[in-house]
């Protein structure tokens, strides 16, 4: 092929072809599109009139986070410990109604970290089998639940304090 047909074919191409490189894949950034989206319902409209009443509440959101929402909130800059800060990446388009995605899309240009977090994957109560889970993930369920098994030496007294505390926690 001519190498000049070959430059302009490339040309149209890229000129005709979206950007997707940057664009989120489904279940990409999970962490970050669903704080950022329940953050987002907090908001009024008067909020959304002032970026320093939103970067406030973000960061008293922020400050009752636990988990990985927790471990977002320390790369954007919205706990007190944070390296970095980049929390004006959110509540500006935040106050020009842009959408979690679009918000999450352009952190992850910034620090793709951001993008790499993920929740744990729910328990199936339904099927799980408590007796096959390693101790570490006994003790987890109950860290989550914020409850505590004092005394526990063995497997069967956390299982034991996860079954007695199963119905107040888990919906069946």
């Amino acid at each position: 092929m001519n190498p000049i047909c070959l430059l302009a074919t490339v040309t149209v191409l890229a000129i005709l072809l979206p950007d997707t490189e940057g664009a989120l894949k489904p279940g990409e950034c999970e962490v970050c599109v669903k704080f950022i989206g329940k953050f987002e319902k907090t908001l009024t409209e008067e909020d959304r009139k002032d970026q320093n009443e939103i970067t406030k509440k973000l960061k008293k959101m922020c400050k009752k986070a636990k988990g990985k929402d927790n471990r977002f909130c320390y790369y954007v800059g919205g706990t007190e410990i944070a390296a970095t800060y980049i929390l004006q990446e959110i509540t500006k388009p935040l106050a020009s109604f842009l959408p979690p995605e679009a918000i999450c899309q352009k952190l992850k240009k910034k620090d793709k970290q951001i993008c790499e977090l993920a929740y744990d994957k729910e328990i199936d109560w339904k099927n799980v089998n408590l007796k096959k889970m390693r101790v570490k993930e006994l003790k987890k369920i109950l860290s989550d639940w914020d409850e505590t098994c004092d005394g526990c030496l063995e497997k069967t007294d956390y299982i034991k304090r996860i079954e007695s505390l199963k119905n107040k926690h888990v919906e069946l």
